[in-house]
């Protein structure tokens, strides 16, 4: 299908808003997609390892601008097969992830994939109380391509429509070439036999690697930072209240997320939690969230009530976001049931 005239100006109004700006995509579960957050919170887990897939539609209306996956893996390694991992208290971890955007009916589509080492530290303990300190470090690969083929531009129409055959009178244009960059990350953790609190800070792109549709050797992929915070609290033996929020820049974007979700488990088991929440991403959406965890799998589903501009347009844009979380147990990890890690 080609793009024509009218929508190609729509497509480069895209490009330019999330890559010219070099904004990484975002998602509204920012909770459910850790290693996009900060490295450091790779294998901060209540389990051995951990499977997350992530899928969101963004702006579903007169077109479907944004659809954003994940897959990504981590895991424990080196348990009590190194001094001082998990026989002190200390855990390594290990995780990757591959993550696709596409724009514009996949005109424009990016893909990621990265690679995380984290090493947790125990700071302090007490008989009901534990303290951490994890630093966390990345690799990551990342690639954009546009299929020129299916835009057509001013300088191709003919008067009776468009002649792809025509020079696009856009010397200027080429396809990025493969970057790599790093990141890394430092979270503190605090537990005790009924609440558990992380806050940490993230930089990705450190190195700002050069990023471009436009042959402009000036042009780079800026830094994102981050900083989060999360809070898990038992509130009676079978409701659990979740509160978590983000912030991030990155060059001339920026936005914070806040919300809390209160679960409870259902039946005579623990074994099965329904969840309820509510998080509000600033000048953007208010974002209702639903989930269930049955036993190790975890299935959540968020939809974004727009708040912006863009809802006065006459066919409001519509989003919606679902993730699914895999844990492997080896055995209790005997800490509050935290359905975020």
């Amino acid at each position: 299908m080609k793009i024509n005239l009218r929508v190609s100006v729509i497509v480069f109004s895209l490009i330019f808003a999330r890559s010219v700006k070099a904004q990484d995509p975002s998602f509204s579960q920012f909770f459910s997609s850790p290693l996009n957050i900060n490295p450091a919170l790779t294998a901060n887990i209540n389990a051995d390892w951990r499977l997350i897939s992530n899928f969101r539609d963004q702006w579903i209306g007169p077109a479907s601008p944004y659809v954003t996956g994940t897959i990504s893996y981590d895991s424990k390694i080196f348990q009590n097969k190194i001094p001082n991992v998990e026989t002190e208290g200390n855990i390594m971890g290990i995780g990757g992830m591959l993550m696709f955007d596409h724009a514009m009916a996949g005109v424009v589509k990016s893909t990621y994939a990265s690679l995380n080492l984290s090493y947790s530290i125990k700071i302090s303990e007490t008989e009901h109380y534990i303290e951490r300190i994890g630093l966390g470090f990345g690799a990551i690969y990342g690639n954009r391509h546009i299929d020129f083929n299916r835009i057509n531009f001013e300088e191709q129409f003919t008067g009776f429509g468009f002649n792809t055959n025509l020079p696009t009178g856009e010397t200027a244009l080429s396809n990025m070439k493969p970057y790599f960059s790093a990141s890394a990350g430092i979270v503190y953790n605090a537990k005790t036999l009924k609440s558990n609190f992380d806050l940490g800070v993230a930089g990705f792109h450190l190195n700002e690697p050069k990023q471009t549709f436009l042959e402009d050797k000036n042009q780079f992929l800026a830094m994102r930072k981050v900083a989060h915070a999360n809070f898990e609290t038992f509130i009676n033996e079978r409701a659990v209240l979740n509160t978590n929020a983000i912030y991030q820049f990155q060059q001339e974007a920026n936005y914070f997320s806040i919300g809390a979700a209160l679960g409870y488990y259902v039946g005579n088991s623990i074994e099965t939690m329904i969840t309820a929440g509510l998080w509000y991403w600033s000048k953007n959406a208010l974002i209702p969230y639903v989930g269930l965890t049955y036993k190790d799998f975890q299935f959540g589903i968020s939809y974004d009530i727009t708040t912006s501009k863009l809802n006065d347009a006459a066919r409001k844009p519509k989003s919606w976001e679902v993730s699914i979380i895999l844990r492997g147990v080896k055995k209790p990890t005997g800490v509050i049931p935290c359905p975020w890690k």
